[in-house]
């Protein structure tokens, strides 16, 4: 078995290429070898700013024969009638290069096996190498210098060797060798004599090339360096992947700035720290202080004045931020919601102003009359015409929520003015307060119908407004929180309270054109795509959890989105539930009737005993109880339903009784689709 390595050398690459990078390459080379049936045990790549590196191991030295069966002419237009082959026969052998010997006869075509012979490993790689290097992609490609290919930054040195060969190959102007280079402070000239060997060979030239080894470094770095504060490191996943993917060689200096700063919000410094200039904010005993750990990629000893520029810039950041603060405190946070009619919610969906009008209905819908609730929906966008969130626009929320303390809000207020953002991702926390869960749900349905209503719902490259996010959302805060809301309701009153586009109409025409569009939209496709949508979401999330065939029975039988807790009581009953002799007749039931009988089950038309006996069994069954206890009941009345069709022809030849017997039937459909649609069970 062989190992193959292959070094691309470039300018420092833009750190949110190198992820994309990393799965491209590690696609690119799997199906090469794939496609090209050579064996191999695994594709390992590696990436720092300044070089992308891929080792394939256990390697066949080359691809393995193929044999394949190529079809030729009919028969009759192949051979003559003395059996000899044709001129079409002759040029088929020619074509495909095989003899007569090689030809049979297989439903009455002229058939061959071909063996295709394989490469060796070094041709392949010479001829596709290069290509699959080439076919990365990422925003900005450029050229470069007098090249006519693309790539992200310019390509300065290219390694590639087989175990201890080199394999010469050309990318774009850069012929291939064993020398690579180290850190950029460090030992240039590099020689890698085999793949093994060039994950140390780099570590001792200060490049760790392994992405994850040097995550794991940036961690421990700044734990130990925090320790000697007594203090622990803030850092995120976005964080540390960016700061990964800037550095060879994570060397961690701590600065220090003005405790003055620390007066601001905290959201504030850390997101300045951590978003704007890649800083790990320290907290000790729970409060933020004022020193960071930066990591730099420097070697060497002279850290003053990397400290220096550090603490030089992150001041005229907190400058700034202090100036903001100071100026948009001089009114209190009720006074900017005017403002707002300045700010466009989305084309032809209104202003924020008009969004926030929306939220106060919409929350008022849900949970009826209460002044925290809505006094948090007319407040929630609030900080959007504020300099301080113009300046940093990921802190919306949180920044509203400091200005609502400094104007002496209810404690409620404020964090609900925080909240309604959350979850802030797939895996972030939703909101705890009443008033942060409902006018979030509102706020995140809002821009769902806005969305669908535009016709531009969410596709597999795009996700306007992050609906999908808010769907997720939405579900999230509903199930935490056990919330009874009904969505449907609330898709439909969202969507009549959208504005309507009417520019250049008369009034009579506006008005006639404003309800009908307002008609269209909960009385057609918008609703249903928007549920379906909705539903989608919620399967996706609960579906590491639970079968899919149980959330999809649960879902068609009725509206999941009518009451969500509910439906989560359905699937959790139903995945518990194990009896095939149930789930055999309700499947029965549900292949003899094509469509529910709309006619009344008449006694006196019942013919054998167990036709009442069933009917007696089904009004047994009562709705009033939990699922569980539900499911227990349609178990014990199972033998009757099977005693009805031993006993019972329910396609009687009087077609009374036989409507009569799908009457029944229809009663006991209605007892199974109570809780699931066991067809899909």
């Amino acid at each position: 078995m062989s190992k193959y390595l292959l070094e691309v050398g470039c300018e420092e690459l833009p750190y949110k290429f190198i992820p994309s990078a990393i799965q491209q390459l590690k696609n690119g080379f799997e199906n090469f070898l794939n496609s090209n049936k050579v064996e191999f045990e695994d594709v390992k790549v590696y990436a720092t700013p300044r070089r992308l590196a891929v080792i394939v191991s256990g390697l066949e030295k080359e691809s393995k024969d193929e044999i394949k069966i190529v079809k030729g002419p009919i028969k009759k237009v192949a051979y003559d009638e003395q059996g000899n082959l044709t001129k079409a026969g002759e040029g088929f052998c020619k074509k495909k290069g095989i003899s007569p010997e090689d030809l049979y006869i297989e439903n009455d075509y002229l058939h061959a096996k071909i063996v295709v012979k394989g490469k060796s490993i070094v041709e392949l790689l010479k001829d596709n190498v290069p290509t699959i290097v080439l076919k990365l992609q990422g925003s900005h490609f450029m050229r470069w210098s007098n090249n006519e290919e693309k790539f992200a930054r310019p390509i300065r040195w290219v390694v590639s060797i087989l175990d201890k060969d080199e394999v010469k190959i050309k990318i774009i102007d850069k012929e291939s060798s064993n020398v690579s280079r180290g850190h950029r402070f460090a030992q240039q000239n590099v020689y890698i004599n085999n793949p093994d060997d060039y994950v140390e060979i780099m570590r001792n030239c200060c490049v760790i090339v392994d992405q994850d080894e040097r995550k794991q470094r940036i961690i421990d770095k700044a734990k130990e360096e925090a320790e000697k504060l007594g203090a622990t490191p803030y850092y995120t996943e976005d964080l540390l992947e960016e700061v990964t993917f800037i550095t060879e060689y994570p060397v961690p200096a701590v600065c220090e700035f003005s405790e003055e700063y620390l007066k601001l919000p905290e959201e504030l410094v850390v997101t300045v720290m951590a978003v704007h200039q890649r800083y790990f904010a320290l907290y000790k005993e729970g409060k933020l202080i004022n020193k960071f750990i930066t990591m730099t990629n420097y070697l060497g000893d002279e850290f003053e004045n990397i400290k220096a520029g550090n603490v030089r810039v992150i001041k005229a950041r907190l400058d700034d931020a202090v100036f903001f603060f100071n100026e948009d405190t001089r009114k209190p946070l009720v006074d900017y919601v005017e403002d707002l009619k300045g700010i466009t919610f989305q084309k032809g969906m209104g202003t924020m102003y008009d969004k926030a009008q929306r939220l106060i209905t919409l929350s008022r819908l849900m949970i009826g009359e209460n002044k925290t609730v809505e006094r948090t929906a007319m407040l929630a966008k609030a900080d959007l015409s504020t300099n301080l969130v113009f300046e940093f626009t990921e802190l919306q929320g949180f920044i509203g929520a400091d200005y609502a303390r400094v104007s002496n809000e209810p404690e409620c207020v404020c964090e609900g003015i925080k909240e309604h953002y959350f979850p802030l991702n797939a895996d972030g926390e939703v909101a705890k307060t009443l008033e942060g869960q409902i006018v979030g749900i509102a706020d995140k349905m809002d821009n769902i119908c806005a969305v669908f209503a535009e016709g531009k719902k969410p596709t597999g490259s795009s996700d306007p407004l992050g609906v999908r996010r808010a769907a997720l959302g939405i579900i999230r805060t509903i199930i935490a929180n056990n919330l009874k809301i009904d969505l449907t309701r609330l898709v439909n009153e969202t969507l009549l309270l959208l504005p309507v586009s009417t520019e250049g109409e008369g009034f009579a025409d506006k008005v006639k054109r404003a309800a009908g569009s307002c008609i269209d939209r909960v009385s057609g496709k918008v609703t249903d795509e928007i549920y379906e949508f909705i539903i989608q979401r919620l399967i996706i999330y609960l579906s590491d959890k639970y079968s899919k065939n149980v959330l999809e029975a649960c879902a068609s039988n009725k509206n999941p989105l009518v009451d969500l807790t509910d439906y989560i009581k359905r699937v959790e009953a139903v995945s518990g539930f194990n009896s095939e002799a149930v789930l055999e007749s309700a499947n029965r039931v549900l292949r003899i009737l094509k469509e529910d009988s709309k006619k009344q089950v008449d006694k006196n038309l019942f013919k054998e005993p167990a036709e009442a006996m069933l009917l007696n069994q089904i009004e047994t069954v009562s709705f009033n109880m939990d699922y569980e206890a539900y499911l227990k009941q349609l178990e014990e009345i199972n033998p009757s339903v099977e005693k009805f069709f031993n006993d019972v022809l329910v396609m009687d030849k009087d077609e009374k009784v036989k409507d009569n017997r799908l009457a029944l039937l229809t009663m006991l459909k209605k007892k199974y689709d109570y809780i699931a649609d066991f067809s899909n069970l």
